[in-house]
């Protein structure tokens, strides 16, 4: 079987993206895998199928390299929206279906996109001052002194193999705060099992957890090893967070076919 893909990054995080409009393709999760694999495949971080989707304009559905499905991927969703926008599906707002609910998307006039996150109603804190929350994906979240010779694989697996979360796994998260409204993100993504160049989701959970305004409105910017993004969220009290919009590039990187 011959498959048609494209290739496209948000800030590092990279996605084989195929449009399957027409539901012709279907991978099993060994194949899923293979093609994410760098060594022996296309190699990329996860893999999206573009599907329609009655009364939005398109589903996304998102799978981790490892090949299994996977929850919500902020820089996914800017990418799909960009690869929906090459392709012919062409609006000036996107609302499309994704695991987690109903996205919104747009873009601006420096042709970054704009992606509406879902609420975030519930964070616990926890007695290390590390915190626990689900921006569409689970992450943990906490804070280090420095992040430049931090080993985030390492360190980061021991969290998401410990005892709690060995079963059904999270993503971790490290930051460094660099003044009032910037901080720096690493993160150890599930599914990837090692680190990530950027993680949208985690992005957006670091940017909730270090809001300078404890109430009302905030705009973080957020630098990882893949480039820049910003979230900007309304946040009503320590645990609720609405309006968040996780904005930043979706780059295309080149279109393939390959035969499995």
């Amino acid at each position: 079987m011959k498959i048609n893909f494209s290739k496209y990054h948000g800030t590092g995080n990279d996605f084989i993206i195929i449009d399957n409009r027409n539901n012709s393709i279907h991978l099993t999760t060994e194949q899923i895998n293979f093609l994410c694999n760098r060594r022996f495949g296309i190699g990329a971080d996860g893999l999206m199928f573009l599907h329609e989707a009655k009364n939005y304009d398109f589903e996304m559905k998102y799978f981790n390299a490892d090949g299994n499905e996977g929850s919500m991927c902020g820089n996914g969703g800017r990418c799909i929206v960009q690869f929906a926008f090459d392709n012919g599906i062409i609006k000036d707002n996107y609302h499309f279906m994704a695991i987690d609910g109903v996205h919104e998307a747009k873009f601006n006039d420096a042709k970054t996109i704009h992606l509406k996150m879902q609420d975030v109603l519930q964070v616990e804190q926890r007695a290390d001052n590390s915190f626990v929350l689900n921006t569409g994906s689970p992450h943990y979240v906490k804070q280090v002194s420095s992040l430049e010779n931090f080993n985030v694989t390492e360190q980061g697996k021991l969290i998401r193999y410990n005892n709690e979360f060995r079963e059904k796994g999270i993503n971790v998260n490290f930051v460094q705060l660099l003044n009032n409204n910037t901080i720096k993100v690493r993160t150890y993504e599930r599914g990837v099992e090692d680190e990530t160049l950027s993680c949208g989701t985690g992005v957006t959970a670091s940017a909730l957890i270090f809001a300078n305004n404890p109430k009302g409105s905030n705009n973080i910017n957020v630098k990882t090893l893949g480039g820049n993004l910003s979230v900007s969220f309304d946040k009503e009290n320590n645990h609720t967070y609405k309006n968040i919009w996780l904005c930043g590039s979706a780059t295309f990187v080149y279109n393939g076919v390959i035969e499995i």
